[in-house]
C-alpha cells in the first residue's frame, strides 16, 4: 500500500508562486509515475502534470504548461509542483497520484492507483 501526502498549498495573490510537495510512504514508488491533479468546487477532476520513473520525461495540461514544473526526488519518495504565475483560475483542491503501469499521457484520473487526500490552492485577484 501507498500513502500519499501533500503539503504546500495556501492563499496567494495573482501572479504569486507555490511549490507542492507529495510524500510517499509504505511502499517505494520511485519506479512508478507521479502526478498531479486538481479539483475545483463543481468541476471534475482534471490533470495538471506527470512525471516518469526517473524525472526525464514530463507531461503537462495545455492550462499549466510554460508555468508549472513537476519534478521528483527519488531518494525521498517525493514529487513537487513548483508553480509560477499563479492565476484565479488555479485555485482548486490539488492531489498528488501515483500510477503503477503505464506511460506518464494518461490524463484520466481512472489511470492512477494511489491518491493523496489533497491540499487547498486558492489565488486571489
Amino acid at each position: 500500500q501507498v500513502q500519499l501526502v501533500e503539503s504546500g498549498g495556501g492563499l496567494v495573490q495573482a501572479g504569486g508562486t507555490l511549490r507542492l510537495s507529495c510524500a510517499a510512504s509504505g511502499r517505494i514508488v520511485s519506479s512508478y509515475v507521479r502526478g498531479w491533479f486538481r479539483q475545483a468546487p463543481g468541476k471534475e477532476r482534471e490533470f495538471v502534470a506527470a512525471i516518469s520513473w526517473s524525472g526525464g520525461v514530463t507531461y503537462y495540461a495545455d492550462s499549466v504548461k510554460g508555468r508549472f514544473t513537476i519534478s521528483r526526488d527519488n531518494a525521498k519518495n517525493t514529487v513537487y509542483l513548483q508553480m509560477n504565475s499563479l492565476q484565479p483560475e488555479d485555485t482548486a483542491v490539488y492531489y498528488c497520484a501515483v500510477r503503477r503501469s503505464g506511460g506518464i499521457r494518461t490524463t484520466s484520473p481512472d489511470g492512477y492507483d494511489y491518491w493523496g487526500q489533497g491540499t487547498q490552492v486558492t489565488v486571489s485577484s
